[in-house]
């Protein structure tokens, strides 16, 4: 039998009794969709949560596994090869430092971590451990449809991207979402809100696919309809270092919810709705050649729609058909394939840092009323959210 890497699962909520679900192959329904298969290489190995009640149910539902209250105790015990971390956020910092420095492998989840400066300290740690496999739950870099378009775009047959567009709504989460945790929707427990908890995969995608800007300015909205403190309703604006643009723009209030990401290139443009289609653009001539060529006779053509969409561009579309949740089995897998084999890490842990410094900067400058740059000044932030704790009075400062 081929050999698989036994997974420790810190943390037995929604998404940590999902995975236990996957990793055991016992099937049945995880939020209303059957449950994927176990990847090929990778088990079950360890259950761990500080909650009684979640305690019970891991013994009574998997009564072959170990179960721990204390994470340390897991993860030292020789039971598992590696963690994953389905734990509130802050914590993800904390755990991947002393496993990695115990020689234990992490899958952190998303984000990883809420300030930039704790994550920094965990991918210094990491670099000083090579040995040890760190990667995180980025799923969505699996979706083959993002994987396409990525690879289009450092193609460079479309030419350097000029401005990106992307509205994600589609998350619609009332107060009895929020009233779940006492941690959730606070800045101390959970360090934020949409930008922490729902968008991460589409800012890490964002600059995976489109590259890191080197300036944000962004409106927040706090509480925005809801009975929370935190953000739930943004519009950022950045530049990068070519002189492109782009908006980002995302709440959890819209229940009817969109998805749409626009990136308009030199030579075409690539358009992506609800994270399912792609259609493809491609200029037959670029857009500085029209702009240098064309009469206003042709403009005037072009604009009143009397011009046929072939003259100017040809058209691709692709989709996605990946099943829920076999993105997170997939990004299982090929971490588990990087230990057994050494394959590539899809979503490499010092990737994470990317995704937080966008979120954080995007709450900087929102907090200060001015543009930023990026990388987020990480002292500052923390300044700045270390203030947020204070006022909310629920949770000790960082």
């Amino acid at each position: 039998m081929d050999k698989k890497i036994r997974f420790g699962l810190i943390g037995i909520g929604a998404q940590g009794g999902a995975y236990a679900k996957f990793l055991t192959s016992k099937g049945g329904e995880v939020a209303g969709m059957p449950a994927p298969e176990c990847p090929p290489h990778c088990c079950l190995g360890a259950l761990c949560d500080i909650d009684p009640a979640k305690e019970d149910l891991c013994k009574k539902e998997y009564p072959e596994y170990p179960f721990y209250k204390d994470w340390k105790d897991m993860a030292l015990s020789g039971d598992v090869d590696a963690v994953i971390t389905t734990v509130p956020h802050y914590l993800h910092t904390e755990i991947a430092i002393f496993c990695i420095e115990h020689g234990v492998a992490v899958l952190c989840e998303k984000p990883a971590g809420v300030y930039s400066k704790e994550v920094r300290l965990m991918n210094e740690c990491s670099a000083a451990h090579p040995d040890v496999a760190f990667g995180v739950m980025f799923n969505q870099r699996t979706n083959v449809l993002y994987q396409k378009v990525k690879e289009i775009i450092e193609s460079g047959e479309l030419g350097e991207i000029r401005r990106t567009s992307w509205i994600i709504n589609s998350w619609w989460r009332p107060d009895s979402y929020y009233r779940q945790s006492a941690w959730r929707a606070t800045w101390g427990g959970e360090g934020g809100g949409v930008l922490v908890n729902q968008a991460p995969h589409q800012l890490d995608l964002w600059q995976w696919m489109c590259g890191v800007p080197n300036k944000v300015y962004a409106k927040c909205l706090y509480g925005c309809h809801r009975d929370i403190v935190v953000e739930n309703d943004v519009t950022a604006i950045t530049e990068y270092p070519n002189g492109a643009t782009g908006t980002f723009i995302t709440c959890t209030h819209d229940p009817i919810g969109t998805d749409r990401l626009e990136i308009d290139l030199d030579n075409g443009k690539i358009i992506v709705d609800n994270s399912k289609k792609a259609t493809v653009y491609r200029l037959t001539k670029t857009e500085s050649e029209m702009n240098d060529t064309m009469s206003m006779t042709e403009v005037s053509r072009l604009v009143s729609g009397n011009s046929s969409g072939s003259e100017l561009f040809t058209v691709e579309t692709f989709e996605n058909t990946d099943g829920w949740g076999k993105q997170h089995t997939s990004v299982m897998e090929n971490f588990a394939l990087h230990m057994l084999e050494g394959v590539p890490l899809l979503a490499p842990g010092s990737d994470g840092i990317n995704g937080v410094n966008l979120a954080n900067a995007i709450l900087l400058s929102s907090w200060l009323g001015k543009e930023v740059d990026m990388p987020v000044d990480e002292d500052l932030y923390l300044e700045e959210l270390n203030k947020k704790i204070a006022e909310e009075g629920k949770f000790p400062t960082r």
